[in-house]
Order: structure tokens, then C-alpha cells, then sequence
């Protein structure tokens, strides 16, 4: 945590070089990648064993946009040339899929594509692009005459953006006719960008997983060495009860997380609402947690010097990111109702 503290006080990329250049040994950053790209050719299975791991620790680097998110674009469009460096780790990549408003991500993608055979520009703002600022290369899905198209933009130009999770790092991105080269199949890729979409909210809800039991673990300590009137705050009622709630959601949002993702590497019927449904309630689930585990510290939990907050800061942002759960349910109840 003392790590985690420095790189989000006194750091504007999020990881030290010696940090990177361990995960790049480890083969983390090839771990989506096909094995003829240089990567292991893994699954979001495996993916979500990672995030999980990342999110207990509070990773503030840019693992999660370029080394899951990018590489699922980058796999997804075909585009090998980029997976055989994101698997290397000698470049990073990042998604700018989020604009402003709410419900589907991809409905509400406003910026612009102007331009034919491989010379574009784009028009418009993404407000929020995790590690915007440091990536080598961006994916921008963008709408054309064609329907929604992706475009690749190197060494974008972004600045910082403050967002409540301080523990990352977000950039704000102005498109004014911006040189963009299209990239991936031909024809819309609105289809592309929801798969994405799924599979990059699984290993969220993974890595929301990892935040709760953190959490937890953090409560469950500071209850136990905590006295009030002589006997540990863990003896309360009221304590245990709330520990005993946590946990459950945790386990409850640990069954939903992984089925979605064998749902992914299976091609599974219901893989959509598997994946809707584990986002939902993984992050329904962080928020209960981390708020708890203030609650259980009583008035420290609420200062800077207690970690608490930092737990509470990442399930935040993270149940807004790749579609927040109110929109996720939406999604489930429209297939039930589908059904009927």
C-alpha cells in the first residue's frame, strides 16, 4: 500500500519502470495473446485470476487498459502487429470507449470519423480514457457514414483527469481533426465493441472481487484488534452481522464472476447476460464492502491515513466503468423479458 500511495500522490504514470519490466517477465502482459504473437494464448478464466489478485492489491498501473482491455481490442480486430509488442511490453495500448451520459457505452458514442480509404480524422471529446496519457497507441471507436468504425491514434495528445479513484490514472481527450487510421474488419463493428465490452466488465467484476475481500480482510482485522468496553468489536452483534453480509455478497459475486467468464471461453448461449449479470452484482457487492469496512472502522475509516477510502474510491469508478450496474440490470431484464 505504502507503493500504491506514493505512485497516486507523486507519480502521473502510475508504475515505476523496475515494476513494469517484473510483470513483463512474469508473461502477465502476454497473457491474452495468441501464442503466434509471442503471448499464452490464455482466456478470460485465466484473465480474472489476474484481476482478481490486482484488485486486492489496488494495482495503480496500467496493466488492466493495455495488457486485458487493449489486447482484447487488439485480438478482436485482428490486429497482430499490435499484440506481438503489448505481449513484449515494450508498447502500450488503451481503449477510448467511455463519453459522457449514461446507459449503453455504445449507444452513446457521439465522436466522429471524417475521411475515406486510410486517412481519417476525428472530431470530439472522451472524457475519461484510463491511462490515456502514457499509452503508445489508442483504439477510438468512432461513428461514420458506415456505421461505427475503430481508428488507431499513436501518441495521442491527453491530459490528466481527476477522478475519484485516485489510485489510477485517466486522461481527458480532445479530438479537432484528428489524424486516425481505421483499423480492424470491414463493415460496422458495433458487434465487436459489445463483445468487448462483456468480456472487459467480467475481468472487472474480477477485479472487484479482489477490492471486497481486501476490504474485508481490512475490517475483519482492525474489528478483532479493535477493544470497545474492554471486549474486541468483532464480539458486537452488530459488527458480526455486518461481516457476515460481506462476506456473502463476496462469495455471490465470486460464483457470478466466474461463470461469466467460462461463459466467454465457452461461446456459451447465455454468455451476454452472464457477463451483465456478473458486472452488476460484483459491483453492487464492492460498494456494499468497501462502505462497510468504513463503517466498521468507525471515525478513522474516514481519514486520508486509512486505507479504507482507497477501497471505497476503486469500486466507485470501477461500478461506472464498461457500463455501470444500473444499465447492466437493464440489460438482464430486457432478456428475461424477452423471453416471455
Amino acid at each position: 500500500m505504502a507503493y500504491v500511495r506514493r505512485m497516486a500522490e507523486h507519480d502521473d504514470v502510475g508504475i515505476t519502470t523496475d515494476v513494469w519490466e517484473h510483470i513483463v517477465e512474469l508473461g502477465w502482459t502476454g497473457a491474452l495473446v495468441p501464442e503466434p504473437n509471442g503471448g499464452l494464448a490464455l482466456g478470460i478464466v485465466d484473465g480474472v485470476v489476474i484481476q482478481e489478485e490486482m484488485g486486492r492489491t489496488l494495482f495503480p498501473g496500467p496493466f488492466f487498459s493495455s495488457s486485458m482491455v487493449a489486447t482484447l481490442a487488439a485480438r478482436t480486430l485482428g490486429l497482430g502487429e499490435l499484440l506481438d509488442a503489448l505481449a513484449a511490453g515494450t508498447q502500450r495500448g488503451t481503449i477510448a470507449l467511455e463519453e459522457a451520459g449514461s446507459g449503453d457505452p455504445i449507444d452513446r458514442i457521439r465522436v466522429r470519423a471524417v475521411g475515406r480509404g486510410t486517412r481519417y480524422k476525428l472530431h470530439g471529446v472522451k472524457p475519461m480514457v484510463l491511462d490515456g496519457h502514457t499509452a503508445d497507441w489508442i483504439l477510438v471507436p468512432a461513428r461514420t457514414r458506415e456505421g461505427l468504425q475503430t481508428f488507431l491514434v499513436e501518441r495521442p495528445r491527453a491530459d490528466l483527469a481527476a477522478s475519484l479513484d485516485v489510485t489510477r490514472k485517466f486522461a481527458r481527450i480532445e479530438f479537432d481533426e484528428t489524424p486516425a487510421t481505421p483499423v480492424g474488419p470491414a463493415g460496422d463493428h458495433t458487434a465487436l465493441w459489445s463483445r468487448l465490452l462483456d468480456d472487459a466488465g467480467v475481468l472487472l467484476g474480477a477485479e472487484l472481487i479482489g477490492v471486497s475481500d481486501a476490504a474485508n480482510a481490512l475490517a475483519i482485522d482492525y474489528a478483532q484488534a479493535r477493544e470497545v468496553f474492554g471486549k474486541p468489536r468483532s464480539t458486537f452483534p452488530v459488527t458480526r452481522h455486518k461481516a457476515v453480509d460481506m462476506l456473502q455478497k463476496i462469495e455471490l459475486a465470486r460464483v457470478a464472476v466466474y461463470y461469466a467468464a467460462w461463459a466467454s471461453d465457452a461461446e456459451a448461449d447465455d454468455r451476454s447476460t452472464a457477463a451483465a449479470m456478473a458486472k452488476a452484482y460484483a459491483a453492487e457487492a464492492a460498494n456494499h464492502v468497501t462502505a462497510e469496512c468504513i463503517q466498521i472502522h468507525g471515525g478513522i475509516g474516514y481519514t486520508w491515513d486509512n486505507d479504507a477510502h482507497l477501497y471505497l474510491r476503486r469500486a466507485k469508478v470501477d461500478d461506472l466503468m464498461f457500463g455501470a450496474q444500473g444499465w447492466q440490470r437493464e440489460r438482464v431484464a430486457d432478456a428475461y423479458f424477452a423471453t416471455l
